[in-house]
């Protein structure tokens, strides 16, 4: 089924890996090796560059984007990658809503090294969605040694401060997700108890299987009560569970964002 879809350069030298492009200069990027975590973890970023006024997609781009996918084949003593994506932007695009990135995006990677005493290499291949007047897809790839420390690096911080704030930030009091069944898949209704965050207030709702498509959300605000419909349909076509605690909700305004985990009924 098809988805519907100022710190001074002189005070600190990033280590970068040799940048990618692709044809036309349109997006270019590069692996920023970032640090060592307390923690054990290794805290890189992908960076990317677009030409003026183009835009690239979010993890849940909406029914007009192409979502990012990451193919970390050849990589070596590499055991799992976490994402931490910055607040995006929401856009109109022909009439449908995408949500992504606009002129360049630092996208933090956590990375869990198989064995914590050796480095990481890692080698991707990254596919992802560009737009302006048109959109396109395009593939960059990557090769970076992440080395067994690193220094501070203020653009991967700025990006991890710029993530979502829990819900509760945006004065979340409560929240009910009501379930119930459609021809080819769910419905899902949120009850979220919020105050307004603005005349641009958007929610996108999102499930943990990859193989279930999530519609656009339809919102609707009394006072300080707003509620989110979104229809869930798997790829499959065949009818499925729906794991409560793996809902998340993510609502964005104004450069602003605020993440709900889990919604109960």
């Amino acid at each position: 089924m098809m988805k519907r879809i100022l710190v001074s350069a002189a005070l600190v030298a990033f280590p970068l890996a040799a940048p990618a492009q692709v044809p036309g200069d349109l997006v270019s990027g590069q692996m920023r090796t970032g640090w060592r975590t307390a923690t054990g973890t290794h805290m890189a970023a992908l960076d990317l560059r677009l030409q003026e006024g183009w835009k690239t997609y979010w993890r849940a781009p909406g029914d007009a984007g192409i979502p990012p996918h990451f193919d970390w084949a050849g990589s070596e003593n590499l055991g799992s990658v976490a994402f931490h994506w910055p607040v995006p932007d929401v856009f109109d695009q022909n009439g449908l809503r995408s949500v992504g990135y606009h002129d360049a995006l630092v996208l933090p990677m956590e990375v869990t090294p198989l064995d914590p005493t050796k480095p990481v290499l890692l080698r991707a291949k990254v596919d992802l969605g560009i737009c302006e007047a048109i959109c396109m897809p395009v593939s960059l790839r990557f090769e970076a040694l992440l080395p067994d420390r690193g220094g501070p690096d203020p653009e991967i911080a700025r990006a991890l401060d710029q993530q979502p704030r829990p819900a509760a930030a945006a004065g979340l009091t409560s929240a009910r997700c009501d379930v119930e069944p459609i021809r080819d898949g769910l419905r899902l209704t949120a009850a979220l108890a919020v105050p307004s965050l603005g005349p641009d207030e958007t929610a996108v709702i999102e499930v943990a299987d990859g193989g279930v498509w999530v519609s656009e959300t339809i919102l609707a605000r009394s006072g300080g009560a707003l509620t989110a419909k979104a229809d869930l349909v798997a790829e499959s076509g065949a009818p499925f569970a729906l794991n409560r605690s793996d809902i998340r909700i993510t609502l964005l305004s104004g450069g602003r964002g605020y993440e709900l985990e889990g919604c109960p009924g």
